[in-house]
């Protein structure tokens, strides 16, 4: 459930940083997926650098809590803002 969260927070925060950075942007279609596949890769690094293989209790027992929710929207979200910042740049230098 936790990288279903990432994944729709990722688009969200592609799509976010695609406004915010018009000269980045890669569409509307281009920034979902960018965003996408940047929130599985931060949820991914975060889960690691956090220590993820060790799943609390509300976790265990198949529930979610506030936090790791949080967590996922969060790390989803700068994930896929990043990954389209870096793709966008590309882009750009490789257009010039």
């Amino acid at each position: 459930m936790e990288l279903i969260i990432s994944l729709i927070a990722g688009a969200l925060g592609g799509n976010l940083a695609g406004g915010v950075m018009k000269n980045l942007s890669l569409g509307t279609l281009g920034n979902s997926l960018v965003g996408i596949l940047g929130g599985g890769l931060g949820s991914t690094i975060l889960s690691a650098l956090l220590g993820g293989a060790a799943p609390d209790a509300a976790a265990a027992a198949g529930g979610m809590d506030v936090g790791a929710i949080i967590s996922s929207v969060a790390s989803g979200g700068v994930g896929g803002g990043v990954l389209l910042a870096i793709i966008g740049v590309i882009r750009n230098a490789m257009g010039k």
